[in-house]
């Protein structure tokens, strides 16, 4: 069994040692400090870390300022909150002007559990794609989390980075670099290919287990960089198994279902099956309970695998 560690928890030990290595890197939050994990980094700089309290709007338009300022701002609060109350300053403040602000909302998807449908942010990577300049990141798990967030310090404009509330496994190979752009193709196969991110990508390495029983050899490709989408790697898989399923932990209108299609219209027509969120909100309950309510599991990962082959054959 790996080990289990919460995208959330990856992200406050890694604004603590970029902290101590860059000068310049301000953390702001939403009075939410102890559940998006950047406590320990304001307990360690407090004079570099700004509470802005329940003002998302506040929250990013300060951080605006200060990356005009020369600052690199890391903006932290609950998803849904992040992308849904501050949608507006976003916009204008941050994409509009392309500055320097990296947005890493925590607690996103279903598996927020028992807070319930007003929490669970299911749209966000939709509402984020689609503006202008917006990098897209959502790491499957805490290494590649770190390897993220310091990416992030490093790109020159407004990112989005999404993080879960619950552990996850670890799936990342010991020697994997994350690039910004990059997909990494996990488990290699050549019946279908099947593209996933966040906590789907375990899910989906689960599902290529499950198929290889039947002798389908399923490609497992992680996209971490929902946008840029690298459109060269994504037809490439497809034109190579002629058979495409997408997983990810939010609405399948808009996410990575919705990239994934647009590359395939695009460049490579091929079957395709989404799973995800199919076009509803949330509820209340465990993440168990909630992702198998939903369809989230390996179980119906394989089986969409098993449709999309099928429709390649007519």
């Amino acid at each position: 069994m790996a080990e289990k560690i919460a995208t959330r928890d990856a992200y406050g030990e890694t604004l603590i040692e970029l902290g101590r290595e860059l000068k310049n890197l301000v953390v702001l939050d939403a009075d939410l400090s102890k559940s998006t994990k950047t406590a320990g980094f304001a307990k360690l700089f407090p004079e570099r870390f700004f509470n802005m309290g329940i003002a998302e709007s506040n929250l990013v338009g300060t951080a605006a300022g200060l990356a005009a300022a020369g600052k690199i701002p890391f903006v932290s609060t609950f998803a849904v909150f992040a992308t849904g109350r501050a949608y507006d300053q976003i916009r204008n403040s941050v994409a509009y002007p392309h500055l320097n602000v990296k947005i890493c909302a925590t607690h996103a998807g279903i598996t927020v559990g028992e807070d319930g449908a007003s929490h669970q942010a299911l749209e966000d990577i939709a509402l984020m794609r689609a503006l202008p300049g917006m990098t897209v990141i959502v790491p499957a798990d805490a290494p590649e989390t770190k390897q993220a967030v310091r990416a992030a310090t490093k790109h020159q404009g407004p990112v989005y980075i999404r993080l879960g509330r619950s552990g996850v496994p670890v799936i990342s190979p010991p020697d994997y670099q994350f690039e910004v752009g990059q997909v990494a193709v996990l488990r290699p196969g050549e019946d279908v290919a099947i593209f996933a991110c966040g906590i789907m990508v375990s899910v989906a390495l689960t599902a290529a287990e499950l198929l290889a029983q039947k002798d389908i050899r399923a490609e497992v490709i992680n996209v971490s960089t929902i946008k840029p989408l690298n459109v060269q790697q994504v037809a490439a898989a497809a034109a190579k198994t002629k058979a495409v399923v997408t997983c990810e932990e939010h609405n399948i209108i808009g996410g990575l279902g919705s990239a994934v299609a647009e590359v395939l219209g695009e460049h490579c027509p091929v079957p395709l099956e989404r799973v995800g969120i199919n076009d509803v909100f949330g509820q209340s309950g465990t993440p168990a309970d909630l992702l198998a309510h939903y369809g989230l599991t390996a179980e119906k990962v394989a089986s969409a695998a098993e449709r999309a082959i099928a429709r390649k054959q007519l």
